[in-house]
């Protein structure tokens, strides 16, 4: 009878087990093996209950301590590794374990950690301590409620960062976001770090950012990647920027995938720049729906400052902007179209075909959330082996940036997605402040829905086949009596070493070749809603921004102003017909050499090849 009972016993024991692990198993399945450590990172899915319920969509690290993660860390001990944690261990125990008394005390000492934090981050660099008194137009620095709007619509941003050897301004970026987490919220944000084989101390100062980012309760993902070769000549530098950039972007795709957490915009972190003119970009790209919007780099040299970034950044007529300075008159400001010039001169958002120059804000639901991701031309040359120079033809993809093939996209994803929803109003959209004549033809193209197609017939000389059309970066400096043979001496400073030098053949863009083929004008397409915001200046170490600030706006007396005259832009232009396109044919890093032409763009063909 005992031995009956104790094998019931032992049968209801089994059984209750076999229960606990089939609800653990069920309701709270693990996602990480404890001999595969690698997988610490990934962001886990809703369980079960609450996917029955309703899932959490917050980022809350409290809640979710996968939220914060750092991956590609060199964990290996060194000759001061015993040194750091004696001195950790030392500190803890004399300094803070005999203070902690009850819980009424960690409130305390949570204050002293922030203090410290805004101290440190004040000490270093201008952001923390001299943004709010920087001129701006429009009162910006004055207005306390200026973007309190803003902060009540709760949205979500996710902050990218892609950092190569960048120690000398990764501390005030952190500032920028420290700061930006107390006007928006620690639980608004998600901090991706990308360490691109740097060389310098930025593995140290990512280590300093992952103490803030866990002390302050900030989401975060910091991981640190090798190069993609070590060969420089066999670094062809538009396929490492798509690398990194779309590394930066994974959390963004994963949160989305395994949380159903989307994030209302992107801010790309760049260079130096302050945390209310993130805002006012972002507050202008929700005024305007707007797919990108992109501050200004500037660069000093030699006293005065110039713009800078050339190589990504192209105005509504598809032409680069100028290398102007700061202080340049209205006849010689970046951008070169009339509407981009005037609107410039009165520091207002002007609609650009291409940018990326500094600090830029993107709307996700009209580009990474619709499969758009960063890519490069393929068909470069590798210097490394011994392979002949290919034959391009004269239309052949432009080899630039992975930023313009990513505006192109932008171009051609806005207006295939109108078509797709039948969105008329911008599908039928009215031939804007473009030279075309449109000339209606009996034939019919299916793509366009029954629509007459159209023959165009650009204003231009190049278009027209006849003389060559000039870019020229220097027209402002020519009409001071600079000479033409003069050595720019602006060349390779700041960012804008990407650019090809005018002295290298950088002014002389060849005429696009003569088609005479049937296409539809790219003007009737929906066009993609891309600006950029002057107000929002990205400086470099070593720049005085309050020198920069005096030369863009002065003393900022621009209240005048209506609040739609500043953010909303009224009338957007369709894509140019064609654009100066500034390629890196060959393999050998971010300063091999460049090759300039103009090339046509015709948003017909684009979507033409497109898979159904």
């Amino acid at each position: 009878m005992a031995i009956s009972f104790r094998r019931r016993t032992l049968s209801r024991l089994f059984f209750l087990l076999l229960i606990a692990l089939f609800v653990k198993i069920l309701f709270f399945p693990a996602r990480q093996s404890f001999q595969n450590k690698s997988k610490a990172h990934q962001i886990k899915e809703h369980n079960f209950i609450e996917r029955a319920t309703r899932p959490d969509r917050s980022l809350n690290v409290q809640r979710h301590p996968f939220l914060q993660s750092r991956m590609g860390r060199d964990e290996q001990d060194d000759i001061f590794s015993g040194l750091i944690r004696n001195g950790v261990r030392d500190y803890w125990e004399r300094f803070q374990l005999p203070y902690i008394l009850n819980k009424e005390t960690s409130s305390m000492d949570a204050q002293h950690v922030l203090g410290a934090i805004d101290q440190l981050l004040s000490l270093n660099g201008w952001v923390a301590a001299h943004c709010p008194t920087l001129i701006r137009p429009f009162g910006q620095n004055t207005r306390l409620n200026a973007y309190d709007d803003l902060i009540r619509e709760d949205h979500l941003y996710f902050i990218a960062i892609v950092i190569h050897s960048a120690d000398h301004f990764l501390v005030d970026q952190l500032a920028v976001i420290v700061q930006m987490a107390k006007r928006l919220g620690t639980d608004n944000l998600f901090v991706s770090m990308l360490d691109y084989d740097s060389t310098d101390s930025t593995e140290t100062l990512t280590d300093l950012c992952e103490a803030v980012l866990t002390l302050l309760g900030v989401p975060f993902r910091i991981r640190r990647v090798p190069g993609m070769t070590q060969d420089p000549s066999a670094a062809y530098y538009p396929l490492e920027e798509a690398y990194m950039r779309n590394l930066a972007l994974e959390p963004l795709h994963e949160l989305l995938a395994k949380r159903s957490i989307r994030f209302s915009r992107v801010v790309w972190l760049k260079g130096f720049t302050c945390p209310n003119d993130i805002l006012e970009t972002i507050k202008i790209s929700f005024a305007n729906e707007a797919a990108m919007v992109c501050g200004m780099d500037w660069a000093e040299h030699n006293g005065f400052f110039i713009f800078s970034d050339r190589w990504r950044t192209r105005d509504i007529e598809g032409d680069q902007f100028r290398q102007s300075k700061s202080s340049s008159k209205p006849d010689g400001v970046p951008p070169r179209d009339h509407q981009g010039a005037l609107r410039y001169a009165q520091h207002l958002p002007f609609q650009v075909f291409c940018c990326e120059s500094g600090t830029h804000v993107v709307d996700p639901a009209q580009s990474y959330y619709r499969g758009l991701a960063y890519r490069a031309g393929t068909d470069f040359q590798n210097l490394s082996r011994a392979e002949g120079v290919p034959v391009r033809e004269p239309d052949a993809p432009c080899l630039d940036s992975s930023q313009a093939w990513f505006c192109r996209d932008l171009w051609v994803r806005s207006a295939r997605d109108a078509m797709q929803t039948g969105d008329k109003p911008y599908y039928a959209a009215e031939v804007h402040r473009r030279d075309v004549v449109v000339e209606e033809v009996a034939a019919h193209d299916p793509l366009m829905e029954a629509r007459d197609a159209v023959k165009v017939k650009l204003g231009g000389p190049a278009a027209e086949g006849g003389e060559e059309e000039e870019v020229d970066d220097n027209a402002a400096d020519r009409r001071k009596g600079v000479g033409k043979g003069k050595k720019d001496a602006d060349a390779n400073a700041g960012s804008d070493y990407d650019a090809m030098p005018d002295e290298e053949g950088g002014g002389e863009v060849p005429p696009a070749a003569e088609s005479g083929t049937l296409l539809i004008p790219n003007s009737v397409f929906r066009p993609a809603r891309i600006l950029v915001n002057p107000r929002c200046p990205t400086t470099y170490a070593g720049v005085s921004h309050t020198q920069l600030a005096r030369d863009l706006f002065g003393e900022g007396d621009d209240d005048s102003l209506s609040a739609t005259g500043k953010y909303v832009l009224d009338d957007w232009e369709g894509a140019p017909e064609s654009f100066v396109c500034q390629e890196q044919r060959q393999t050998g890093g971010r300063k091999a050499t460049k090759t300039q032409r103009r090339l046509g763009f015709s948003i017909h063909d684009e979507i033409q090849r497109l898979p159904v």
